[in-house]
């Protein structure tokens, strides 16, 4: 017999059967720790991209794309997360006494489900990463997602702009790269009249 579950255990287990939100942020933030930033300690070099020959265009404006499709993806999945703790959130916020003993059906895995009521109104079970779990009130538990929905929003904002300055760069590379490849076929044509 399972016994009773919380909607908010129910909702720990699903995000635990994909991705904790904690293994989204590690892997975002190695990323733009590597690709993004350099050390305070670097000798960081403006580049007069005008300058570069045309291989090195294309290598940089490559570079530049690789690195949107990553922010990209990193960004998508920052809002994944967001939507499920604002889910969590709402499902803790509905909770009131008078959905004690209320039938729900609890997930055992994401395709089977069994028949469990709601056992406590009162405090729920809240996954806080890596399989630890902390017991807190309803008002606790809020104040946990809000939280955490303002740091997830404060990352997708950092990663957002990260993405405009990227974007940026590639199309300035690619205006260039288009500029000299033209200058290259007008005095190819040139050369030969």
């Amino acid at each position: 017999i399972l016994g009773t579950i919380t909607c908010k255990q129910w909702y720990q287990r699903r995000v635990r059967e994909s991705h904790t939100f904690q293994h989204y942020f590690k892997q975002i933030n190695l990323s733009l720790r590597k690709k993004m930033s350099a050390p305070a300690d670097q000798n960081v070099q403006a580049v007069d991209l005008a300058q570069l020959p045309v291989p090195q265009l294309n290598q940089l404006r490559t570079q530049f794309e690789e690195e949107e499709n990553m922010l990209t993806q990193s960004l998508a999945q920052l809002k994944g997360v967001q939507s499920r703790f604002v889910e969590s959130q709402e499902c803790v916020a509905k909770m009131s006494k008078k959905d004690l003993g209320k039938p729900i059906l609890v997930p055992l895995t994401s395709s089977m489900y069994v028949p469990g009521e709601l056992a406590n109104t009162e405090t729920v079970l809240v996954d806080i990463g890596t399989g630890y779990h902390v017991k807190m009130d309803i008002a606790a538990a809020k104040q946990y997602f809000d939280r955490i929905i303002e740091y997830i929003t404060k990352k997708m904002e950092v990663v957002q702009k990260n993405l405009v300055e990227k974007d940026k760069l590639r199309q300035v590379t690619t205006d260039i790269l288009q500029l000299k490849l033209q200058a290259q076929v007008q005095q190819q044509q040139q050369q030969a009249s």
